[in-house]
């Protein structure tokens, strides 16, 4: 009686959705207008589409991500530099304005507050060493030499504590 009761639950709770053998995760593409990243996803046995804003700058392409589930588990196209936000106790932050200036020279890329709606900001940098600036409220951090690499995404998590303007910073490259 156990050899039967035990697969025939399983392929009940595969049928009535509690189980997505199937599904994969979420996936990002960048939309063919080329101005937003199209979010898919699977919901009890459908998928469903979300949109991301896709922003330029200095022909910089970058976007803010990570609220949600969704966001947090989707594969991302490879943009070489990942930022993530947090503060004190807070898991993530959004809102951080963002400067980056490459050593070679040239204009800056301004990325406003208003553009970093999550706590991740992906950006399509050309391999290079660049001085990146991040402010949140009236507090700022002033990273020298990040390096990116094209074919690789390189992680900054940036904390603000929550007394004084202080930062810690660790660093993770994936390939």
């Amino acid at each position: 009686m156990r050899q039967i009761v035990i697969p025939m639950l399983g392929l009940w709770m595969c049928l009535c959705g509690g189980v997505g053998f199937a599904d994969e995760g979420p996936v990002a593409r960048i939309g063919e207008s080329g101005e937003s990243l199209e979010l898919e996803y699977p919901v009890n046995g459908h998928l469903l589409k979300d949109s991301l804003p896709l922003y330029l700058a200095e022909g910089v392409r970058y976007f803010s991500a990570g609220v949600g589930i969704e966001e947090r588990s989707a594969a991302y196209p490879p943009f070489s530099l990942k930022l993530v936000f947090t503060a004190g106790g807070k898991p993530f932050l959004a809102g951080v304005a963002v400067t980056i200036q490459s050593a070679k020279g040239g204009p800056p890329i301004k990325i406003p507050r208003e553009h970093v709606n999550g706590p991740w900001l992906f950006v399509d940098l050309p391999s290079g060493t660049y001085r990146l600036t991040a402010v949140h409220a009236d507090r700022t951090q002033d990273l020298k030499s990040v390096k990116v690499e094209a074919g690789k995404v390189k992680t900054l998590y940036l904390r603000w504590q929550e007394e004084g303007g202080s930062a810690i910073l660790r660093e993770a490259v994936s390939q």
